[in-house]
This record gives C-alpha cells, sequence and structure tokens, in this order.
C-alpha cells in the first residue's frame, strides 16, 4: 500500500471580544466579517455563535507551513478585530462571559442544531481546534482512526485552555468538553470495521432522519466528511502558535507511524472505550499535570514521561516529514503547563495583587489577547 498523503489542515475557532469591557461581543458589526473575508475569502467563515468566527488553512505538506499560515490568518483576524474596537482570543472558553447573552448565527445549519437539540446547543459558547492529515484511501482511515483514538487524551492533555465558565474556576483544564459532551453524537468514535460500516452507520442515521449527512457526527476523531483526511476535534484551540505546532506534529507523526507499523504487518492494541474515556477524563480535569494511564504496563504516570516516549515513538516520522524541532515543543507544554495553568496564574497573581475577581478575570482576557497578537 503507498503511503498516504499526510498532507496538514488546521481549522480553529476564535472569540471576539470587547476591547473596552473584554466581554464577548454578542452582536458583532457585519462590517467586521465582511472586512475578513474580503481579505481572506474562504478561509474564514462565520460559527455557531455570532461571538465567534473560524479560519482554516488550505493542505499544507508540512507543520511549518501550516503554522506560517494561520500565523497570517490569526494577523489578518487581529487587524480587522482592531479596526470595530474587537479583540480576538484563541481560547477554548471566555473567561466571564455569559452564554444566555449570546445568540446563534442565522443560518438554516445552525437554526436546525439550535431548534433540534434545544438548551445544550444554546450553551455551546465554546472553541474548538481540529486537525486534518491527508489519508486518501477510505478503508485505511478507519483502521487508523480504531487505532489513534488511545493517543487522543495526550493531545487533550497538551491542549487545554478552557479552565473558566461564567466567571467561576471550574477545576477542569477542559470545561469545553463538558459542554460538548451534553449534544448527541460526540464524544470516541465506534470501532469500525471498514469504510462501508461506517458508510453503513451515517446511512441509517441519515435514513431515519437522525442527521442530514456526515458532518453531524462531532466525534473526537472521525472521516472527515468533506476532506480525504482523518480528523481530531478532541483539542482545545491553543493561544500560543508554537504549541498548535507541537500539537500539530504529534497528530501527523501519529498517522504516519501508524501507518508503518500497518505496512510491516503490526498495528496498535485496541482498549476498551471505558479506559480511553478514563484517560480523557483525567486529561480534562487535569491537562498537562495530569496522570495518564498506560494502559500496556496498567499504571499511571506523568505527562512528561509520557512525552517523552511519544517523542521516541514517532520521532523517525517526524524526522521524515520534517517536523522533529516543532514535536520537540511537547516537552515544553509538559513541564510549563497549557494555558489553563497560565490563565489561572494571570488570575491568581491579579488577586494577590489586590485585585477583585472581575478585574483579574478581565487581566486575564488581556493576557489571552496579548498572546493572540503576538501570534
Amino acid at each position: 500500500m503507498d503511503r498516504p498523503s499526510l498532507s496538514l489542515g488546521i481549522e480553529e475557532e476564535y472569540l471576539i471580544v470587547d476591547r473596552a469591557e473584554r466581554d464577548l461581543v454578542a452582536e458583532p458589526d457585519g462590517a467586521f466579517f465582511e472586512e475578513c473575508r474580503a481579505a481572506l475569502g474562504e478561509q474564514v467563515s462565520a460559527e455557531f455563535l455570532r461571538c465567534q468566527i473560524e479560519v482554516g488553512t488550505r493542505p499544507c505538506e508540512t507543520v511549518a507551513q501550516a503554522v506560517a499560515e494561520l500565523r497570517a490568518l490569526r494577523a489578518t483576524i487581529a487587524e480587522c478585530a482592531r479596526n470595530h474596537g474587537y479583540a480576538a482570543i484563541a481560547a477554548s472558553t471566555h473567561p466571564f462571559a455569559r452564554w444566555r447573552d449570546q445568540h446563534h448565527t442565522p443560518k438554516r445549519r445552525y437554526d436546525e442544531i439550535w431548534s433540534d437539540i434545544g438548551a445544550p446547543a444554546s450553551r455551546m459558547m465554546i472553541c474548538g481546534m481540529h486537525m486534518h492529515v491527508g489519508v486518501e484511501d477510505p478503508d485505511l482511515r478507519i483502521d487508523l482512526m480504531n487505532q489513534i483514538t488511545y493517543f487522543l487524551p495526550h493531545l487533550l492533555a497538551l491542549s487545554t485552555s478552557s479552565p473558566f465558565w461564567q466567571g467561576q474556576d471550574t477545576r477542569l483544564a477542559c470545561y469545553r468538553l463538558t459542554v460538548m459532551d451534553a449534544l448527541p453524537r460526540t464524544g470516541l468514535p465506534d470501532t469500525l470495521a471498514s469504510d462501508a460500516e461506517y458508510r453503513a452507520l451515517v446511512a441509517h442515521l441519515v435514513e431515519t432522519g437522525c442527521i442530514e449527512d456526515g458532518t453531524r457526527i462531532w466525534w473526537d476523531i472521525r472521516p472527515s466528511a468533506r476532506f480525504p483526511t482523518l480528523e481530531q476535534r478532541v483539542t482545545d484551540v491553543c493561544p500560543r502558535l508554537e504549541d498548535v505546532a507541537a500539537l500539530a506534529a504529534l497528530f501527523q507523526g501519529l498517522v504516519a507511524f501508524l501507518f508503518r507499523l500497518r505496512r510491516a504487518n503490526q498495528r496498535w492494541r485496541i482498549y476498551p472505550p471505558t479506559l480511553i474515556l478514563e484517560n480523557r477524563w483525567r486529561a480534562q480535569r487535569h491537562g498537562a499535570e495530569a496522570r495518564l494511564i498506560d494502559h500496556g504496563r496498567r499504571r499511571p504516570a506523568d505527562l512528561e514521561a509520557l512525552v517523552e516516549e511519544l517523542i521516541e515513538l514517532v520521532g523517525p516520522d517526524t524526522e521524515d516529514l520534517g517536523c522533529r524541532e516543532e514535536l520537540s515543543g511537547l516537552r515544553r507544554i509538559a513541564m510549563e503547563g497549557t494555558s489553563a495553568t497560565r490563565q489561572r496564574q494571570v488570575y491568581a497573581g491579579r488577586r494577590e495583587a489586590g485585585s477583585d475577581h472581575e478585574a483579574a478575570l478581565r487581566a486575564v482576557v488581556d493576557a489571552l489577547i496579548e498572546e493572540f497578537s503576538g501570534a
């Protein structure tokens, strides 16, 4: 079997905040979106809530190319936002905004989601980061999806950026998944035998009126319904592009590594969903401080140790893909923490300096704006 292209595409969702109040802009000026579209064309789109905006790279050969494109996309969004008194942040939740104050984008697809799902959809004040890796063979996509599910908690733990929700510290590193998991057809994918079985599953849901098409399956990882790619959706969006680069190198490297195993007539063991979900919860709760279970050895391990194992595991593949240097950024994340860590540090520092709760939360937004603008 020929090696898949392993092309890389990254989609990021951002929150639009008012520069003066630091709260979400519930009703952004239509001219803001028009300016973004004029500058970026099809690479920018509205998201489920009006306070959100989404960008996506073109298919790229390397992590460096994808991140360079993201840097340019972020710079354009930041400039357009400044022109209207706004700013953008790349965090999966806003520190203090209220979901009841937000409005969904008037679009048929979003109208249907709002109507079909009810209250859980109303709380979708969250942003994600989706990564696509090109795997052109449909059956290979399913086979690799089954195996790579094991590593989704590791990706999540290294990306967490949603510790606050409506002005409260949730004590989770990733509150986003708490909101997302209230929707149907989310979480871990089914273990499937082939692309034909996956298509039969989608057809069953369509024929029975459950979904319109495969885009309504919101698993943590899925065969993309639009592109010949394997799409991971478990990660929070990261304020720092160097973190995005490290995670992209890991995901692209894992796909390449698992294909290398297959070509050698080997494969990664498939574990029961309950065991993977245990690690997913640990990553969601603790982020970079999580002790994930090494299910092969049946013991917990610090993320720093697991990162070293991951780098050793996929190192040869990332060397071949040209992203070995970006992969090494995982060590920094595991040692220093994720955005969730930094957000709590900013909040605690402001409180210790005498700021009240509200002012400390606004300082968190300021820090997120600075990280986005410094991308």
